[in-house]
């Protein structure tokens, strides 16, 4: 029977099925973009930089500038970062990895000194007026030798001035335009060292030493009593030597 006799008939015809619709288009994910290369600040420190380091500062009896560091390392800025990792690797070991006297050292931890000084012999310290002379030198450098007699209240002996060259502690800076130009005095990198300083900025301001009962600087205060006291550096001066025999005079 044909389709028309199938309509004649009043049965349904057989509709031809729509062509089904496309899916729409997706666009296509842009690319990820690649990851800029690491620069070499970004990098860290490699095994082999900190062990040359590690093997520089244990061999050189003096702290190691970061210039020497550098010029074994590489460019300085590689060298700042091996040593910011080699000082955070020894954080909280029995040594440390220390900035002082304008270089990089090892020193042993600074809670463990009473109990090293039980087993270790300590050198023999400077006396009194050896660390007083010191200290004007150190707060008022340059200055001759008369303007330590004068901070002191004293007399500064050859003897003082003597066992302060031979530690290392002071050296000549010059001369002052002054009649009979008289020898300047100053402090050097191995009183830095010996003290844990970095630089003379780290010293004790006058300010935080003074008191409210201390006299005016340049008076003279005795450090003894009764007859034969021995006369001294004004208060802040004599403080400030209390602390430097306090933080490892020689």
């Amino acid at each position: 029977m044909r389709p028309d006799e199938w309509e004649a008939e009043g049965r349904p015809t057989e509709e031809p099925t729509p062509p089904a619709e496309a899916p729409p288009a997706v666009p296509p994910e842009p690319a990820a973009a690649e990851p800029d290369p690491p620069r070499d600040g970004d990098l860290p420190p490699s095994d082999a930089a900190l062990r040359l380091a590690e093997a520089l500062l244990f061999a050189s009896d003096r702290p190691v500038p970061l210039n020497r560091l550098a010029a074994a390392l590489g460019a300085e800025g590689e060298a700042r970062a091996v040593m910011r990792a080699l000082r955070e690797r020894y954080a909280g070991r029995g040594v440390e990895v220390a900035e002082i006297a304008g270089g990089w050292a090892f020193r042993t931890a600074p809670d463990l000194a009473a109990r090293l000084t039980r087993v270790i012999e300590v050198p023999k310290r400077l006396p009194r007026s050896a660390m007083e002379a010191l200290a004007a030198i150190a707060w008022r450098q340059p200055v001759t030798r008369s303007e330590i007699e004068e901070l002191r209240g004293a007399t500064l002996s050859q003897n003082t001035l003597e066992a302060l060259l031979e530690q290392g502690l002071i050296a000549p800076r010059g001369r002052k335009e002054a009649p009979g130009r008289p020898v300047l005095w100053g402090t050097t990198p191995r009183f830095l060292e010996q003290f844990g300083l970095r630089s003379l900025s780290e010293l004790p301001r006058q300010e935080d030493l003074l008191t409210a009962e201390a006299p005016p600087l340049g008076s003279v205060a005795a450090t003894g009593e009764g007859e034969g006291a021995e006369p001294g550096l004004p208060p802040d001066h004599g403080e400030l030597a209390g602390e430097m025999e306090r933080d490892g005079g020689a």
